[in-house]
C-alpha cells in the first residue's frame, strides 16, 4: 500500500491514562494505573474506578482526540465511557466483565452526541485508509495491542483501538493509546507491509462535519 502525498493531521493526543509517560510501567505491570497521580482528571469517582476504565478506554481516546482536533473538547474519559454505557457501546456485566468496544452503538452515540459524522465499517480495507484521510477523516482502527512494538508475530487480529491521523508513501501514521512514549504513542508509522498482521480489517470513520449538542 503507498500514497504519492503525504497526508498528516495536527491530532491532539491522549493516552488511555492520563500520564502517558507512565503506560510501559501500568503495561509492565510495576505501576499500578490507580496509583496514576493524574487519575482525577478522567472524571472516575475514585481511584478504584479509573483503574477499572483505564484499561478499556483505548475508544475513548480516539475520541477525545477527535474531539479535541474538530472542536477543541476533550471530555473527561470515564465520563465518555459512561455515556457509551449508556448508550450501548459497552456492555458490563455483573461480574466486572466488559464487552466492548461495540463499534456500530459507538458510532451512533457520536453521532448523536456530537453531531460527528461516525461510520462503523467491516470490512474496512486498508487501501482505503489514505483515501479517507485525504477528504479529511480520522479512522479509528482495530489492530492487536502489540501494533506499539510492531511485533513480528502477533496472536491474532484486533483487541485494540488506534486513531489514525496520516498516511505517508511508505507508513500509516497512528495516535496509540497505549502507545510508549519512546515513539509509538504519537504519530508513530506502522509501515503498509507491516499492517495486516494487526489490523482486523474493521475500523469506525470519523468525518469532521457537524457541531456538538449542548
Amino acid at each position: 500500500m503507498t500514497t504519492s502525498e503525504s497526508i498528516i493531521h495536527q491530532v491532539p493526543y491522549h493516552s488511555q491514562w492520563e500520564s502517558p509517560e507512565l503506560v510501559p510501567d501500568i503495561l509492565a505491570g510495576t505501576s499500578l494505573a490507580a496509583d496514576d497521580p493524574l487519575w482525577e482528571r478522567s472524571g472516575a469517582a475514585d481511584q478504584e474506578e479509573y483503574e477499572y476504565w483505564s484499561w478499556r478506554l483505548c475508544g475513548v481516546a480516539c475520541l477525545r482526540m477527535a474531539l479535541d482536533f474538530w472542536w477543541g473538547l476533550a471530555p473527561p474519559a470515564v465520563r465518555l465511557a459512561e455515556e457509551c454505557l449508556a448508550a450501548g457501546a459497552y456492555v458490563r456485566h455483573p461480574d466486572g466483565r466488559l464487552d466492548g468496544l461495540i463499534h456500530a452503538p459507538f458510532a451512533e452515540y457520536v453521532h448523536r452526541r456530537w453531531g460527528l459524522p461516525a461510520d462503523a465499517r467491516a470490512p474496512l480495507a486498508a487501501e482505503d485508509l489514505p483515501g479517507h484521510l485525504a477528504t479529511g477523516r480520522l479512522v479509528m482502527l482495530s489492530v492487536h495491542p502489540s501494533i506499539r512494538t510492531l511485533d513480528p508475530h502477533p496472536p491474532r487480529l484486533g483487541g485494540h483501538l488506534v486513531l489514525a491521523v496520516g498516511a505517508t508513501e511508505d507508513a500509516l501514521l497512528i495516535h496509540n493509546p497505549s502507545g510508549f512514549p519512546d515513539g509509538s504513542q504519537q504519530f508513530a508509522p506502522v509501515p503498509w507491509a507491516d499492517l495486516p498482521r494487526f489490523f482486523a480489517g474493521r475500523g469506525i470513520v470519523l468525518g469532521p462535519y457537524g457541531q456538538p449538542e449542548e
